[in-house]
């Protein structure tokens, strides 16, 4: 089993950051990508950014040159530093691990960019 607990959401300014961070805990498997998945209201579930164990990285071109995911192998931990943030990237984010046929969740936290 693996748990995934989101932290680091809330409200910002349109043009401003916020940075998003996941602890992973659990049994975490040698092959395995990790990532960050948003919903908004109304919306399907959408990738936002992923990185292999191996640190390939894929990125929806909505966020392109905006968003950076990044990991810490020897915490366990995947970060998302957002910035030049938009309107449209309101949404609920949540953290995501895929290995060996299973995904897990994270519980999911929300992001707001309002003036």
């Amino acid at each position: 089993q693996v748990q995934l607990v989101e932290s680091g959401g809330g409200l910002v300014q349109p043009g401003g950051s916020l940075r998003l961070s996941c602890a992973a805990s659990g049994t975490i498997l040698g092959i395995h990508v990790l990532g960050w998945y948003r919903q908004a209201p109304g919306k399907q579930r959408e990738l936002v950014a992923a990185m292999t164990y191996g640190g390939s990285t894929n990125y929806a071109d909505s966020v392109k040159g905006r968003f950076t995911i990044s990991r810490d192998s020897a915490k366990n931990t995947v970060s998302l530093q957002m910035n030049s943030l938009k309107p449209e990237d309101t949404a609920a984010y949540y953290c995501n691990l895929k290995q060996y046929g299973v995904t897990y969740w994270g519980q999911g936290t929300q992001v707001t960019v309002s003036s």
